[in-house]
């Protein structure tokens, strides 16, 4: 049979293996499967030569029976709807995870960045907002950067929300710019608070991180940072990274401070002086260590992951390993940190940066450091706890205990009761 790449559909079958460990209640297991609600939306947006595109865009909030939902906004010329799906059923289990109180949402428009100019980015921003913001909100869905997303977005979107509703809310969206009151330590927040779980990762497995060799696939925002972290925080020795043009090698090691310096010139780490090429494919079967998945969903697979050879793969993509894959990397002993705890730094400072906006205070760097990782730590060692407990592999554990904190904050809310149809009583 072949293996499904569609990345809601995955999203169901873990849930649907989780369910059946779990013996979850029927009732539950079958609204957790899908959203809650989801918009679709047209975008008309002026373009700089006066004609008019129509894009198209989509918000989907999958659950929020812990608090409201909380989930990035992509922009990128092959999004879909089941991506933007699964990404919200993955926020709502990353958020459970992390102990959050919030629940899973997600957005997206299909559009090219990198073929716009700022002037129509920025049109693109409001126009977005403007076909949304009757459901977004601090208390009802919170937005955030994602994919070719950045602070400056961030910012346009949280100014038409406060045009609308007549008064400014920073609150609305999170990974804003500090003057518009952004979070300090929320640029390098997802690899960060992947650095930490696999310094413990490496303390479970007796692996020194000083000695590590790491391979990154992926050098964007949170590959790049992750790079660096690994680097000056745990010594490891950064021995590949790639971006969508390609990827480099050194047996010696990379600077990865440096290479980040190369992509910034010349908008690629391909090329980098001293490097040999290597693909995006054979990162991922490197003989390293640690192994960063940081790009895009489903590139560890039934085809590859017997070939994977890193002793931790630190999921910082969101759903880079399919069902199939997973089997095989527990069996072959691999520790997998699973996206929902390795990528949760993010959406955690996310959650300190709209704590801050909602009563007004503001956290400084140590902070911000000491409460992602006490968080970070916390549901590392709770997914473990259970994985031994439980004899099942990370992923597994981590969604055991997300589930469990979502479908308990819907029994106690009473939402399958509510959603019942009740019989009309029999009439004598």
């Amino acid at each position: 049979m072949t293996e499904t790449l569609n990345p809601f559909a995955i999203a169901q079958a873990q849930l649907d293996h989780v369910a059946a460990h779990m013996k979850l209640d029927p009732g539950l297991h079958s609204l957790l499967r899908e959203p809650r609600r989801e918009l679709h939306v047209s975008l008309p947006v002026r373009m700089d030569d006066g004609t008019v595109r129509v894009f198209k865009g989509f918000r989907v909030q999958h659950n929020d029976a812990r608090g409201p939902c909380k989930g990035g906004i992509r922009f990128h010329p092959s999004e879909t709807i089941d991506a933007v799906r699964a990404l919200a059923a993955w926020m709502t289990w990353k958020t459970a995870l992390l102990d959050l109180p919030f629940g899973g949402g997600k957005g997206g428009v299909i559009c090219d960045p990198s073929l716009m100019s700022p002037s129509e980015l920025e049109r693109l921003s409001r126009a977005y907002i403007n076909e949304v913001w009757r459901i977004i909100g601090p208390e009802r869905d919170i937005p955030a950067p994602d994919i070719f997303t950045n602070p400056q977005v961030m910012s346009w979107m949280m100014d038409e929300y406060s045009k609308h509703v007549g008064y400014p809310v920073p609150g609305v969206v999170t990974g804003k710019p500090l003057s518009v009151g952004g979070s300090v330590g929320r640029e390098d927040a997802t690899a960060r608070g992947g650095v930490v779980v696999v310094r413990e990762a490496s303390r479970q497995l007796g692996l020194d991180p000083a000695q590590s060799r790491v391979a990154i696939q992926g050098f964007g925002n949170v590959g790049g940072f992750a790079a660096m972290l690994s680097k000056d925080i745990l010594g490891s020795d950064i021995v590949a990274v790639s971006d969508v043009y390609g990827g480099i090698y050194s047996a010696q090691g990379l600077d990865p401070h440096a290479v980040m310096r190369h992509r910034q010139k010349t908008g690629s780490v391909t090329g980098f002086p001293g490097a040999e090429p290597i693909t995006n494919e054979a990162i991922l079967e490197l003989d390293v260590d640690v192994l960063w998945p940081a790009a895009l969903e489903s590139v560890i697979t039934g085809a590859n992951a017997g070939r994977v050879k890193a002793k931790i793969v630190a999921e910082a993509a969101n759903g880079p390993t399919t069902p199939e894959a997973d089997r095989i990397l527990f069996e072959k002993g691999v520790f997998v940190v699973p996206d929902l705890l390795c990528n949760a730094g993010g959406v955690t400072v996310s959650h300190f940066e709209w704590v801050q906006n909602v009563t007004g205070l503001k956290w400084d760097d140590a902070q911000v450091h000491r409460e992602l990782e006490r968080k970070m730590l916390a549901a590392f060692h709770e997914t473990v706890a259970t994985a031994r407990a439980q004899k099942v592999d990370n992923r597994t554990a981590a969604y055991v205990v997300a589930v469990g904190r979502v479908a308990e904050a819907m029994r106690v809310r009473g939402w399958l009761q509510s959603y019942m149809c009740l019989a009309p009583e029999a009439k004598e």
